[in-house]
């Protein structure tokens, strides 16, 4: 009878993350906040020009020192929402993120809040003749 040897391997190395994975993850985790109407490229000649929901590294900047993580965040927001409830909720959906998939530390999450969307309001035209 043979007996089976458990044999527990311990291996060493390091675990590195590019700072655009870490900018899709805090930027995925961002635009998923209701209230979010989408991410800022930031300015340009003193103009925000507002990115679509599926460009999730526009607007956001990744600093990593010593293993933790500092995250900059700029939004467009929805009129009428609850600007800090729904900042509040970006810095703990990112933060929550960034640990859950990388482990990492989060020193800070900084939103900034460049613009705000409104609603098309829709008009109907009468004609009279």
């Amino acid at each position: 009878m043979s007996e089976i040897i458990k044999e527990e391997l311990e291996v060493q190395g390091s675990i590195t993350f590019a700072n655009e994975v870490l900018a899709t993850i805090a930027g995925i985790a961002a635009a998923d906040i209701p209230g979010v109407a989408g991410m800022t490229g930031g300015f340009k000649d003193g103009v925000v020009e507002m990115i679509g929901k599926k460009s999730f590294t526009k607007g956001v900047k990744v600093v990593v020192a010593e293993g933790a993580v500092t995250v900059d965040v700029a939004v467009i927001l929805d009129y009428g929402v609850k600007a800090p409830e729904v900042c509040k909720n970006i810095q703990t959906s990112v933060a929550k993120a960034l640990d859950i998939m990388t482990g990492l530390k989060v020193n800070a999450v900084n939103v900034a809040v460049q613009g705000v969307k409104f609603k098309e309001i829709a008009t109907t035209a009468t004609v009279s003749e």
